[in-house]
C-alpha cells in the first residue's frame, strides 16, 4: 500500500501470533493461515512482529521473513504495520528494514528494561521516527509512560500518526486526547482490550488491539458492533459470557497473554501448534479445556445476537 501517512486506525486491529514448530523454527505456512484468518474476517489492519508476535523472540533473519510474509499475505487488502524496539539499535535496524520490505507502517515498542527520563524517552522514540518515512504509532506501556509535554513533542514529528496506551491510567489518558485532539489517533491496546473498550471509546479512542479475534474474531466484531451502537444487554453478555471468563484464565499464569492466543487458535483448528518460545509457558491441561468450553460458548452467543 506504500507510505500512506493519513492511515485510519479506526476499527479493530489484528495482531497475529509467529508461529512455531517443534523445532522452535518460524511456520510461515500457520503464520499465513493466521493472517488470511484476520483478513477474512473484516479486521482493519495486521500488526506483525508486535508482543502477541513474540517480537523480543526473534533474531532479525526471522523479523524479516515475518515481515515479508505478513505484506505478501495481506497483498494490499489492509495496512500492515510491524513492530519494532528495544535496543536502540537493533530498533533502527528493524525498522529500516521493515520499511524496506514493504510495511505500510511501524509500532514502535518500548526501549530495553530501563525506565529512562521523559529527555531519554523522547530521544529514543524521535530517532526511531525520524529513520523512516513511514508513518508510526507510540506504544505507552511498562517502562514507557509519557508526560503530556513528552507527546506533544512526539506528535510534531510529522510521522507520528498514532498513540497506542497499555497502560491504562486514565487521568493520563484524558489529558492526552483532550489536549491532543486530532493531532493523533488513539488507539486501545490495553490487555484483551475488549475489557476495558467501553471506557476507551468514550474518551474518543476510536481503535483497539484485539488478541481474541486471532480465534474468535466474529466476537471481536459483534462486540465493538454492539458497543458502538449502544446495544448493552450485548454487550453485557459477551462481556459476562466470554471475555471475563477469558480474561479469568490469562491472569492465572504470566505469558499467557500469547500462549493462550495459540491454545485458542489451536482449539478453532487453525494449524499454530502451540510453541511458544522460552520464557514464555504453554498453556495447562485444565486451563485449555476451560477456554474450549468458553470459545463454543461465544459463538452460540455471536449466532443469537446477529440472528437478531
Amino acid at each position: 500500500m506504500g507510505n500512506q501517512v493519513n492511515i485510519s486506525l479506526a476499527g479493530i486491529m489484528g495482531f497475529p501470533v509467529t508461529p512455531f514448530d517443534l523445532q522452535e523454527q518460524v511456520d510461515e505456512k500457520a503464520l499465513q493461515a493466521n493472517i488470511n484468518f484476520l483478513v477474512g474476517n473484516g479486521l482493519d489492519s495486521v500488526f506483525v512482529c508486535a508482543g502477541s508476535g513474540e517480537y523480543q523472540s526473534l533474531d532479525i533473519k526471522e523479523y524479516e521473513r515475518v515481515v515479508s510474509v505478513g505484506v505478501a499475505t495481506v497483498a494490499g487488502k489492509v495496512p500492515v504495520f510491524a513492530g519494532a524496539g528495544g535496543n536502540i539499535r537493533e530498533a533502527v535496524e528493524r525498522v529500516q528494514l521493515a520499511e524496506k520490505l514493504g510495511a505500510d507502517g511501524l509500532l514502535l515498542l518500548p526501549p530495553y528494561l530501563i525506565i529512562p527520563e521523559q529527555e531519554g524517552l523522547f530521544n529514543y522514540y524521535r530517532t526511531l521516527a525520524q529513520c523512516t518515512s513511514l508513518p508510526v504509532i507510540i506504544y505507552q506501556r511498562d517502562n514507557a509512560i509519557f508526560t503530556l509535554s513528552t507527546l506533544e513533542k512526539l506528535a510534531n514529528i510529522p510521522n507520528v500518526i498514532g498513540f497506542k496506551d497499555g497502560l491504562g491510567n486514565f487521568e493520563l489518558n484524558i489529558e492526552f486526547v483532550q489536549s491532543l485532539g486530532s493531532r493523533l489517533q488513539w488507539m486501545n491496546g490495553m490487555p484483551l482490550a475488549e475489557l476495558t473498550m467501553p471506557a476507551y471509546s468514550a474518551l474518543g479512542y476510536l481503535s483497539y488491539s484485539s488478541a481474541i479475534s486471532n480465534y474468535i474474531p466474529q466476537v471481536s466484531r459483534t462486540f465493538y458492533t454492539s458497543l458502538l451502537a449502544g446495544d448493552q444487554a450485548t454487550v453485557n453478555s459477551i462481556y459476562q459470557e466470554v471475555i471475563l471468563p477469558i480474561h479469568r484464565i490469562r491472569q492465572l499464569r504470566k505469558g499467557y497473554a500469547v500462549s493462550l492466543i495459540k491454545a485458542g487458535m489451536n482449539i478453532v483448528g487453525l494449524p499454530v501448534g502451540l510453541e511458544v518460545r522460552t520464557p514464555l509457558v504453554q498453556v495447562e491441561r485444565e486451563h485449555y479445556i476451560r477456554l474450549e468450553s468458553i470459545i463454543k460458548r461465544s459463538l452460540d452467543l455471536v449466532a443469537i445476537a446477529n440472528n437478531g
